[in-house]
């Protein structure tokens, strides 16, 4: 596909309503060339400098569901990374450590939010689970407390309409 269909797709797939948003999230992840063209610009739709971390992710992950297979989610959040990367680039040294910190945080909105995780991750547990992630650095003590008291107080959710 040529980037402006790619582009008009990834368009079509960010302003309409009524689609399913699990079929959204599988396409977005296929490994083919077309879905990746289309994901990378529905990715760049998003306006992400300047904001947190975790308002980024939650606006990114809100308008469909992430897939269940982990090969597509790592496509879906390599997209996301490097443009919240390339729009932040003093918020983390590199693209990497977004991704590891967004993964971080999936999981913790799992564990925090999930009725079949009886013994929940603490925020100290929580921090000492992302030490290092920046290239071997640990990134701020307060972005992660900040981070995971927002996700611990409010889940992240996919748009619930006409999802299925």
């Amino acid at each position: 596909v040529d980037a402006p269909d790619a582009q008009a797709i990834a368009t079509f797939l960010h302003a309409a309503r009524g689609l399913n948003k699990a079929r959204i999230g599988d396409f977005l992840g296929e490994p083919t060339a077309q879905s990746a063209s289309v994901l990378g610009f529905y990715t760049q739709v998003f306006e992400f400098e300047g904001l947190e971390f975790v308002d980024a992710l939650r606006s990114y992950l809100t308008p469909f569901r992430l897939p269940g297979e982990a090969q597509k989610i790592d496509r879906i959040m390599q997209s996301f990374s490097a443009h919240y990367h390339t729009s932040n680039p003093t918020v983390f040294s590199c693209a990497d450590t977004a991704y590891i910190f967004a993964f971080s945080l999936i999981m913790l909105n799992t564990d925090a939010h999930s009725t079949h995780v009886s013994r929940k991750m603490t925020e100290d547990e929580f921090i000492r689970n992302n030490r290092g992630i920046d290239q071997g650095a640990d990134i701020s003590v307060e972005l992660l407390r900040a981070a995971y008291r927002d996700i611990v107080r409010t889940e992240i959710k996919t748009m619930t309409q006409f999802e299925e």
